[in-house]
């Protein structure tokens, strides 16, 4: 399925528990690719951000922008042209989470600090960005069982949903398919997976949107 594919940098993109890495575990196993994951857990400041936001955005942060910089530069060393990368981030999205927690001094530090280390960075060749209402994001957040994750408050939480759907309205560095996921069962169901893939093998160019029907309209 592979050389079907003409995008070698693919990237999914949305909120926490949206089901962003699961995704890009099954694109890379369909089409052999290298996966450029997020790690959470590397980042000794993010269960201290949970607990006392304040004190703790700004190193939290930048720890995640080097995280997520480093990753990125894989795509300098390795032949794009024989190795697929399939990521669950996007270094330009770091913003987001800058501009909803830090204070008007830390924005300014934070800012100089990404403009300088994201000079050299790589636009995705595709983008998929998976929304799903917050009512969604907390239950699927809560089934992973993840301790600190589950002191995320609603206002954060909808804070964030909002300005990734704000990003990526105005979003159009790259081919961009947004994904209605609050329907889609990517673990469970094989289907549901087929059916998206079919929507990414499609979109060459500008902006698409896919928007699975309800389960009880599936079945009419």
């Amino acid at each position: 399925m592979s050389e079907q594919l003409s995008h070698q940098y693919i990237v999914v993109e949305g909120p926490i528990g949206v089901g962003k890495t699961h995704l890009v575990n099954r694109l890379a196993e369909s089409f052999s690719a290298k996966t450029l994951l997020e790690q959470p857990e590397n980042n000794p400041f993010l269960e201290k951000f949970y607990l006392e936001p304040k004190q703790s955005a700004l190193p939290t942060q930048l720890c995640f922008l080097m995280q997520r910089v480093k990753l990125s530069k894989t795509l300098q060393q390795d032949d794009l042209f024989s190795n697929r990368h399939i990521a669950d981030f996007m270094v330009e999205k770091d913003r987001l989470f800058a501009q909803i927690t830090l204070d008007d001094d830390e924005l300014a530090l934070y800012n100089m600090v990404y403009d300088n280390l994201t000079m050299a960075h790589r636009k995705p060749d595709l983008v998929i960005y998976l929304q799903a209402p917050m009512a969604v994001l907390k239950n699927r957040v809560s089934q992973r069982g993840i301790a600190y994750e589950q002191r995320i408050e609603d206002a954060y939480l909808k804070k964030l949903t909002e300005s990734y759907a704000d990003f990526f309205h105005y979003y159009n560095d790259s081919p961009l398919l947004i994904v209605n996921a609050e329907q889609l069962d990517l673990v469970n169901s094989e289907q549901d997976y087929q059916n998206l893939l079919e929507q990414i093998m499609a979109i060459k160019s500008g902006k698409q949107y896919y928007n699975p029907l309800p389960e009880k309209e599936k079945r009419k």
